[in-house]
């Protein structure tokens, strides 16, 4: 198998523990014009997709739109929640220091808000191959054009790439990229049985904390294990 010239993270859920935040609010903000005990229903497995796509799955199955100003609202205080709560995943910063790859980060997420989570994880110098945001291509995940943006910017042919991630929506952008992917685990809102869902989709292992991540890639790679950051 081709060994791997690049490593490329997703960043909520991956670098910073953002999703449980964003989902929260989220449903406490759609349930003040629809009616929450159907909520879940509606938002089952939309965790990954940008905003704008979970607000039209509620506005079609609810039938009634949101009222004027929601979404800026909505993302306003999203945003505020995020700058004020968020931590990054547990590990993150030791794992992608221990190892000796290119990173790239691809996200849905709006760049400033990948920029913040790069600043509140300490991985700005870690991240030496470009950050890549769903603003700067044609269609996002679950298309596969962020990824593409990634290795194309970085000169690494998509086979060469290996991706983490912790969604459906993610791992189906990378792998329709021709990429390897990991299926992360340990952010706060993934639910039961999720890595077997990651499993079925294509991605070759999972695992749940960051610690688990340089062996893994080293596995990967046909590499002995990295040492330990100092």
């Amino acid at each position: 198998m081709a060994s791997i010239d690049l490593l490329i993270c997703d960043c909520d859920g991956v670098l910073i523990d953002s999703e449980i935040v964003a989902e929260r609010n989220l449903r406490q903000s759609l349930a003040q014009f629809y009616p929450a005990d159907e909520l879940n229903q509606v938002l089952e497995g939309t965790f990954g997709l940008q905003s704008r796509d979970i607000l039209k799955l509620a506005e079609h199955y609810f039938g009634r739109p949101l009222p004027a100003g929601f979404v800026d609202n909505l993302h306003a205080h999203t945003e505020a929640l995020i700058r004020s709560e968020v931590q990054p995943i547990p590990g993150v910063r030791d794992a992608l220091l221990a190892i000796e790859l290119p990173l790239a980060v691809a996200s849905n997420s709006r760049l400033d808000g990948v920029q913040f989570a790069l600043k509140r994880a300490g991985l700005v110098e870690r991240v030496n191959a470009g950050v890549y945001s769903a603003e700067q291509v044609a269609l996002p995940k679950p298309a596969p054009d962020v990824y593409l943006a990634a290795a194309k910017g970085a000169g690494a042919s998509p086979g060469r790439c290996l991706v983490v991630e912790d969604s459906v929506t993610g791992a189906t952008a990378a792998l329709a990229a021709g990429m390897r992917v990991l299926g992360f685990l340990g952010a706060s809102h993934i639910p039961p049985g999720h890595g077997q869902r990651l499993l079925e989709l294509g991605v070759e292992r999972t695992f749940t904390h960051m610690r688990e991540l340089p062996q893994l890639v080293a596995t990967l790679n046909g590499l002995p294990a990295p040492l330990p950051p100092h």
